[in-house]
């Protein structure tokens, strides 16, 4: 069955994005992006929110690519064919290879499982990673810890008083001073005692 990850790059306190939603400080060394590179190679399907998914347009924005170096070329190549699920309530439509979700997150992840493909399904997005989490539909964390401290914005994890029991997988350290933790999750949903 395909794996369902939530892979983000965090400030070592915790947040994806700072308290004025900036997140330059995540932008990934060479080697890092390299690292990123290849593991997309891995991914079948990609679910987005809306701003991630925003965000994401620029990489086939053609204006752009002309500026794209060969890394930049690499990850558009694989990134634009790469079939997208945008979660959103206020969009009617989607451009390249993605659809609006027609269910939700549960369903979808349930149908995409189901269907025939090879390749993870990875959630981009703390507010729809944190609804899978609550679910407990993410079978792995891939977190990237930045060596920064940004004093709050948008959290990776969401505080919701649930015991989630995890294995590590894989680390790797960047020339950046960035770090790279695969986790497994183990078992989850314990609540508060009481």
């Amino acid at each position: 069955m395909r794996k369902v990850t939530y892979a983000m790059s965090v400030s070592l306190d915790g947040y994806i994005a700072g308290p004025d939603g900036g997140f330059d400080w995540g932008a990934p060394s060479e080697d890092l992006f390299r690292f990123y590179i290849d593991e997309m190679r891995d991914v079948g399907v990609h679910l987005l929110g809306r701003r991630l998914y925003e965000t994401m347009l620029y990489w086939e924005d053609p204006a752009q690519a002309a500026s794209f170096d060969e890394a930049e070329q690499e990850w558009a190549t694989l990134w634009n064919p790469l079939p997208k699920v945008v979660f959103s309530t206020t969009l009617s439509a989607v451009e390249g290879n993605a659809r609006l979700a027609s269910g939700g997150l549960a369903e979808e992840i349930e149908r995409l499982r189901s269907e025939p493909g090879d390749g993870d399904i990875a959630i981009g997005g703390a507010t729809l990673a944190i609804q899978a989490a609550e679910l407990g539909l993410i079978d792995e964390y891939q977190v990237t810890i930045c060596p920064v401290l940004v004093g709050g914005g948008t959290p990776y994890f969401a505080h919701n008083e649930r015991q989630v029991d995890l294995a590590l997988v894989e680390t790797r350290t960047f020339d950046s001073g960035a770090v790279f933790l695969r986790y497994r999750v183990v078992s989850s949903g314990r609540g508060p005692a009481g």
